[in-house]
């Protein structure tokens, strides 16, 4: 399935982080299972529209990797897999 967001939203896929014990064990982040904080921008809207009818040129293109506020996401899933919707004005950077 294509998403297309509409206005100033952003769809991301969560980055996960895996940690690796000492011993070697790796802790997927299910375990303790806190919300993300960063992805990859897998689509953006149009921007947001303007009082002067315009559309707001959007920050973010497809492909890069940012960080967003904690509890801001809304989560969706689409065909099996989550993915997060997110305002342009709730992403705090873009990971370089």
């Amino acid at each position: 399935m294509n998403l297309k967001p509409l206005s100033d939203h952003v769809i991301v896929k969560a980055i996960t982080k895996e940690e690796i014990t000492k011993s070697g064990i790796v802790l997927p982040d299910t375990v303790d299972k806190e919300r993300p904080e960063s992805g990859e921008v897998l689509a953006v809207g149009q921007g947001k529209m303007l009082d002067n009818g315009s559309r707001s040129e959007m920050a973010v293109k497809v492909g890069d990797k940012v960080m967003f506020k904690k509890y801001s996401p809304d989560e969706i899933k689409v065909d099996g897999q989550e993915l997060l919707v997110i305002s342009e004005s709730d992403i705090i950077a873009v990971l370089e």
